[in-house]
């Protein structure tokens, strides 16, 4: 079953009117009209996304299954992102990369609590590349490295 976020989804994601736990944002993010709901199951598991907070979103209205109402209106009639050279586009990167800064900033507890809410700020690649250094500087450049990889590799 292939979910897809809502208008209201959308809406949520741009305002965040509806508080979501980081666990189910780092799922909602992910539900793009592309992936299962078993395949963002699997992607969060590590960070212990349970079905349970997958229902909830349902239960809320911000995600349903089957494709998009009008994709046209979340997707501009311009020629499809360019792909960068691994053939990954921003959105992929950003999806990639995305759980894995969260999963970083919460493991520093309260020392990161502001560098956690610079990367649940973060609606796209450009942004979450821009806090990037920070987290680099906060968690090492040994627990970086998975998340470097999503963003450039």
């Amino acid at each position: 079953m292939v979910i897809v976020k809502t208008d209201l989804g959308h809406q949520v994601m741009k305002d965040r009117s509806v508080a979501l736990t980081p666990k189910q944002r780092s799922a909602f993010i992910l539900f793009d009209g592309k992936r299962t709901l078993n395949e963002v199951l699997k992607a969060t598991a590590p960070m212990g996304v349970t079905r349970e907070e997958v229902d909830k979103m349902f239960e809320l209205g911000l995600i349903a299954d089957g494709a998009p109402p009008a994709l046209a209106e979340h997707t501009p009639a311009a020629a499809p992102p360019a792909e960068e050279p691994s053939g990954r586009t921003p959105q992929e990167r950003y999806a990639d990369a995305y759980p894995i800064a969260t999963k970083l900033t919460a493991s520093l507890g309260l020392r990161g609590f502001r560098l956690n809410l610079a990367v649940e700020a973060a609606t796209n690649y450009e942004e979450l590349l821009q806090v990037a250094p920070k987290i680099r500087d906060a968690v090492g450049p040994q627990d970086f490295r998975p998340l470097e990889k999503a963003l450039k590799g």
